[in-house]
């Protein structure tokens, strides 16, 4: 009993607290079998969906796009037809209208009166002009020309045997006809009316009138609607493409031409001596809505196209329009591309929506435990972030004492260069010094003597001489002043004659051959100009290095040259010294490395050099020579604004 009173208080206890709450699940549970198929199932039903609407989307637009390129292709159709129905009937009453001519019936009657002949040509030749034609002409019932309006020419009808010409022998037997074909004699083609000339209802012989249509597959190149890929041509009876806005095609024909076919038109000379191939069709076939699919060209990848036909009777002509299909293609495809597009965002929006309640259901479990993990993480976030900042502190410390030895670098090198070159440039500076203490001990001994005119002359040598030194030395001074670490134009012709001032006493000194090729006009690139003539100055320093170790009486040349080639700048540095061991050439740029004896060079010089140009974008390279060492400087042009003065 007292047992039993102990232990109920300590269970009461235990039943009124509430559960600990489960931490998130490291995984979901497993879904059932039959959940994973019906999730399977509902996948393969979305493809399906998915596959079946692309493939309406591509039809129907495809079907869309079709029936509008074919109502606007029959439109053009319907114009060019109409457009040369004008021009042909616009020549149709010329014929008819010689025929009241009474010089051309006065030159049927009486065919040899070289008078009557004459006047026709002449009345011929202007009406020719004034109706535009091509050539104008009266044939006999022979079928001998005897009159023509390009009498003048040396392709002159007058005189032709034309009875071969169906169009003749159609107007011979009375039936007015009109003909296209290639003049057998100017080797011109035009369209040919031909009409009998009748008097008293006795035909005397036949007036012909030849035009040139030429002008309208002129129209079809140069119009707007042709300028891409759409095409036109025209057609005769036989097949035979005599017109085309596709200058390739024109007389091909649409379909091989049989021997009789062949045979007819040698025998009638419609087509003078041309083969007559047919057209590289290579697809041809009708589809099930009726419309008319061609594919014309050599290769295999000539462009389906819609093609379209109307006749023009009574000649037998057919006009044949060819639409090119790859943007009713392109269209589809796009149809299909929005449809898909659209279907996944669909899909995408179900799922999401679909996760959206699934996720409520976890929602109110995790709420408990999300101001901590926030707080965990932002904890975390803050750390890393600051962090990130104190190494991004570090790392730009870091950078501006790089720069900062880095110039120190360049400065210790250049001042490096003008310690080798004390001794020349004390020599350079002593002998004016000297001439300049004679000179004035001079000018006062001339004064005294009263000899003002000598003494004014030894004062402007002077004053030459102390010019001399203050270039000197403001060279100097500009060569050993700290760099500006902006880059802009340079000019190299500036650059290099700054740094020969600085070597020019030594190179009199060392007996040294030099030579400069820099040509006329200045050249510009990019860098910054006192440490492009510290680069040079090096290059040029290093050239008389080796070059003093030749043997005494031994030629010694330095050549520097610049111009412009393939879009960069190219400065060119060469000597006839010893050249390059390939020990030195593989470490020719790395610091401290220096092939000259100890204390005389720290090796630095051209890692320096090297350095320099790589900051101004471009490089130092070593070239193989012949005799001695080549060292090539590549940079990026820059161009120059010239400002009117």
């Amino acid at each position: 009993m007292h047992s039993q009173l102990i232990a109920d208080p300590a269970g009461e206890g235990a039943a009124s607290q509430p559960p600990p709450r489960p931490p998130f699940p490291s995984r979901l549970p497993a879904a059932p079998p039959r959940r994973r198929r019906f999730a399977r199932l509902a996948w393969c039903a979305a493809l399906a969906g998915l596959l079946a609407l692309a493939w309406s989307a591509y039809w129907w637009t495809e079907r869309v796009s079709t029936e509008r390129l074919r109502a606007a292709g029959a439109q053009r159709l319907e114009v060019y037809a109409a457009s040369l129905e004008n021009l042909l009937d616009k020549y149709d009453f010329l014929p008819h209208m010689l025929e009241l001519d009474e010089n051309v019936l006065g030159l049927l009657e009486h065919p040899a009166d070289p008078a009557r002949r004459q006047g026709v040509n002449d009345y011929l030749e202007r009406l020719s002009r004034q109706a535009g034609s091509r050539i104008i002409y009266i044939v006999d019932l022979r079928g001998r020309t005897l009159a023509a309006s390009n009498w003048r020419q040396k392709s002159s009808f007058v005189g032709d045997d034309i009875r071969f010409r169906p169009y003749l022998q159609n107007a011979l037997r009375g039936h007015p006809s009109g003909f296209y074909g290639v003049g057998t004699t100017s080797g011109e083609p035009g369209y040919f009316y031909a009409r009998g000339v009748h008097r008293n209802g006795r035909m005397l012989g036949v007036a012909v009138v030849k035009v040139n249509i030429e002008e309208q597959e002129r129209g079809w190149i140069q119009g707007p609607e042709m300028r891409g890929a759409d095409k036109v041509m025209l057609a005769d009876a036989n097949g035979v493409v005599f017109l085309s806005s596709a200058p390739a095609w024109k007389y091909h024909t649409l379909r091989p031409l049989s021997a009789a076919v062949r045979a007819q038109l040698e025998q009638t000379r419609q087509y003078h001596r041309l083969p007559l191939p047919p057209l590289p069709v290579r697809r041809d076939e009708t589809r099930a809505d009726g419309t008319h699919i061609m594919a014309i060209g050599a290769s295999a990848g000539a462009p389906p196209m819609l093609a379209q036909q109307r006749s023009m009777a009574p000649r037998q002509w057919t006009f044949i329009y060819l639409s090119d299909l790859s943007q009713v293609r392109a269209n589809a495809r796009l149809a299909v591309l929005f449809a898909c597009v659209a279907y996944g965002f669909l899909l995408l929006l179900f799922l999401y929506v679909r996760q959206r309640l699934r996720a409520r259901e976890q929602l109110q479990d995790a709420y408990d435990n999300l101001e901590l993990m926030v707080a965990e993480r932002t904890a975390r976030l803050e750390r890393t972030t600051q962090r990130l900042m104190d190494e991004a502190e570090v790392r730009r410390q870091a950078e501006q004492q790089l720069h900062r030895t880095q110039n120190e670098l360049y400065q210790a090198g250049k001042m490096a260069v003008l310690g080798q070159m004390s001794a020349s440039i004390t020599h350079e500076l002593n002998q004016p010094l000297t001439a300049l203490r004679t000179m004035a001990d001079n000018a006062v001994l001339l004064f005294e003597r009263g000899r003002v005119e000598e003494a004014r002359q030894n004062l402007a040598k002077i004053s030459q001489i102390v010019a001399r030194m203050g270039s000197i030395t403001g060279k100097l001074k500009s060569f050993s002043r700290k760099s500006n670490a902006e880059l802009g134009p340079v000019s190299i012709h500036t650059a290099i004659s700054n740094a020969l001032v600085l070597v020019e006493r030594r190179l009199e000194l060392d007996k040294v051959a030099f030579t400069l090729d820099i040509g006329e006009g200045d050249i510009y690139a990019l860098g910054d100009s006192n440490r492009l003539e510290q680069v040079l100055l090096n290059l040029m320093t290093n050239a008389l290095d080796a070059l003093a170790t030749l043997e005494r009486g031994a030629p010694r040349a330095l050549s520097v040259s610049a111009g412009e080639a393939a879009g960069t700048v190219l400065i060119r540095v060469a000597d006839n010294g010893p050249g390059l061991t390939g020990e030195a050439r593989e470490r020719l740029f790395q610091p401290f490395f220096t092939t000259k004896p100890q204390g005389e060079g720290l090796g630095l010089g051209l890692a320096i050099s090297e350095q320099i140009v790589r900051d101004f974008g471009g490089s130092l390279r070593a070239e193989p020579a012949a005799a001695g060492a080549s060292f090539v400087i590549e940079l990026k042009p820059a161009s120059v604004e010239k400002q009117d003065g």
